[in-house]
């Protein structure tokens, strides 16, 4: 990994809007920028931070896709989420000053550094950039209740079918295709994350493909009819 001095400050960077609160002032913005001053990059492979390691930063995805993995009770990897650009990672550690999971990048990626300690006291004076955390700490409450609805409730073809259409509405949000998809996980880590065996993700992808609601190729996904798809979940629609 490598830091360099961040050549695209938060005011102008195309990502604000999915990272960084709304309708701040010029002045509010300057602070912004001064506090994420730090880029890192992250080599395919490699961790981010990892478990164990004292907190001390929450990083905003510029660039790439992560993993955050926590090792269960076997000594096993479990996946708990997969990060895109725009998004927030490192939340894990604000509970004991400790990061609880690790966080590895999928491909090539840069984050943004932003110090905890400079954020809480900024967003002590700045009513809006503390509502944003709040949000933000809130949605991952959110992903991890539906997390456990997908695992709990869901069988095999819901949990994919809701996976992807997540992912999709994730990628739309950010100006890519709402159907085009390229997956940079490997089925593994997909079935890792939804509870499946390697082969159901298998088998659960090909069928799919043979009911006309996806075109599969290699990691390149196309979802055909997405209405089908979304009709597979319980409440259609959702994700």
């Amino acid at each position: 990994m490598s830091e360099a001095p961040t050549s695209v400050a938060c005011s102008n960077c195309s990502l604000r809007e999915l990272c960084m609160p709304a309708g701040l002032a010029p002045g509010e913005l300057a602070r912004i920028d001064e506090l994420v001053a730090t880029r890192r990059k992250v080599r395919r492979g490699t961790a981010l931070f990892q478990a164990g390691e004292p907190f001390t930063s929450l990083y905003a995805v510029r660039t790439g896709f992560f993993k955050t993995c926590v090792a269960s009770g076997d000594g096993r990897g479990q996946v708990t989420g997969f990060q895109m650009a725009g998004e927030i990672i490192g939340l894990d550690g604000i509970v004991n000053d400790r990061h609880t999971c690790e966080a590895v990048a999928l491909e090539d990626a840069e984050v943004c550094v932003m110090p905890f300690d400079r954020i809480a006291e900024l967003a002590r004076e700045v009513g809006a950039l503390q509502h944003h955390l709040h949000r933000v700490m809130s949605r991952e409450i959110v992903r991890e209740h539906g997390v456990m609805l997908l695992l709990g409730t869901m069988n095999a073809e819901e949990r994919l079918a809701a996976f992807l259409l997540n992912l999709a509405q994730r990628l739309h949000a950010r100006g890519f295709s709402s159907s085009e998809l390229v997956l940079r996980m490997t089925r593994q880590e997909i079935g890792n994350f939804l509870g499946l065996k390697l082969e159901t993700v298998s088998r659960t992808f090909s069928r799919f493909a043979e009911q006309g609601l996806l075109e599969v190729r290699h990691r390149q996904v196309r979802i055909a009819d997405p209405a089908r798809l979304a009709g597979l979940l319980p409440n259609p629609g959702g994700t």
